[in-house]
């Protein structure tokens, strides 16, 4: 395993720049996700570790040593794609052991790799068949085990349980956590997908339009978002963000939503003005403790069994979701009060900004 560093890398294409003066520290053994919406630069900055696109402007090292013009086969790393690029014609074993074959390596050692990689993989009874006969969960391990033969110091994932179905997708990522527990190796992976983000993770890079807008750990991008677009990104259902009104409240954040006055003790007083109040939809009750949020009119209820979404408009027809715990009986027009626990409100300035001055 080893470290990888960004110092100020940029990539442009002609007059275009699709990534943006990024600075990134990734420790040995780190599982680090690149996540962000589609066109944010997140398999640009991926391509670029592996080498496929040139560095534009700034260093990119690899176990300390800089690689911005070493080629890719020899930077020490594998990639995983989002197709699974397999050989049709070739068997599962013929697949994983090609790269070394093509290596000159010697045939005892390519069996001893591919054998173990196999059995990590639990691919050990599908090695004499072909990609035609495989399920789509199979053939991505065998992808998988394609990049673990060649023992790389960075692993790279681009997206690679996107042509997975859900069922296999949860699978997967299981199988992937587990496998950098037991590899110990670093991994980068792309996703577009917050929750494989949240839950796959050591280290979350957030990117938008070629910037890095967040780099932290899953809880401290879902409790401390250090702006809007963070705070809506991750998280799932989404942040709701309520049109508010700043005032100062005896030196505290005071804040007008939907008619009713709220008060946030944990937060300095904002400066006067209008500002975006946000609350995750799990941290919301139907009465209960801590403030009040007003009364929301019920639109939808849907039914999870272990869990409730609510759908519902305040008073001044701003839309707000709930997740409430177990199966809630609500009806579409029925009048229920909100409150939430102050420490988990999120105000954000006009221009996106987190507003988390700790009074």
């Amino acid at each position: 395993m080893s470290s990888l560093s960004l110092e100020h890398v940029f990539k442009r294409f002609g007059d275009i720049s699709v990534i943006q003066d990024v600075n990134l520290d990734v420790a040995p053994g780190e599982f680090v996700v690149f996540v962000g919406p589609s066109g944010c630069g997140k398999s640009t900055l991926l391509r670029m570790i592996a080498g496929l696109e040139t560095v534009t402007d700034g260093n990119l090292r690899i176990g300390g040593t800089v690689m911005n013009d070493v080629p890719p086969a020899e930077r020490g790393i594998a990639m995983v794609f989002q197709s699974y690029a397999l050989y049709p014609h070739m068997s599962v074993y013929k697949n994983m052991a090609f790269a070394l074959e093509t290596a000159r390596m010697p045939k005892a050692e390519i069996e001893t790799r591919v054998r173990k990689a196999a059995a990590i993989l639990q691919l050990d009874h599908l090695l004499q068949r072909k990609p035609k006969q495989l399920s789509g969960g199979q053939r991505q391990r065998v992808a998988i085990g394609r990049a673990i033969v060649r023992e790389p110091q960075i692993f790279l994932f681009d997206e690679p349980l996107s042509n997975l179905d859900a069922e296999l997708r949860v699978q997967m990522r299981v199988e992937i956590a587990k496998l950098h527990a037991q590899l110990g190796c670093t991994m980068i992976y792309v996703t577009h997908d917050q929750v494989e983000a949240m839950t796959m993770a050591d280290k979350i890079v957030v990117l938008r339009a070629g910037k890095v807008e967040q780099i932290g750990s899953p809880l401290d991008l879902y409790n401390n978002p250090a702006n809007q677009f963070v705070a809506g990104f991750i998280g799932s259902p989404k942040m709701n963000f309520l049109r508010a009104s700043a005032h100062g409240d005896g030196g505290r954040a005071g804040l007008t939503v939907g008619g009713t006055r709220v008060v946030l003790p944990h937060l300095a007083a904002a400066e006067a003005g209008e500002v975006n109040l946000g609350v995750r939809p799990e941290h919301i009750e139907v009465g209960g403790g801590g403030i009040s949020l007003g009364e929301a009119k019920v639109q939808l209820v849907e039914q999870l069994g272990s869990s409730s979404f609510v759908y519902g408009t305040l008073p001044d027809g701003q839309p707000i979701t709930l997740q409430l715990d177990g199966q809630r009986h609500l009806h579409p027009g029925e009048m229920v009060p909100l409150n939430c626990d102050p420490a988990r409100c999120h105000v954000f300035l006009p221009d996106g900004k987190a507003f988390a001055q700790h009074a």
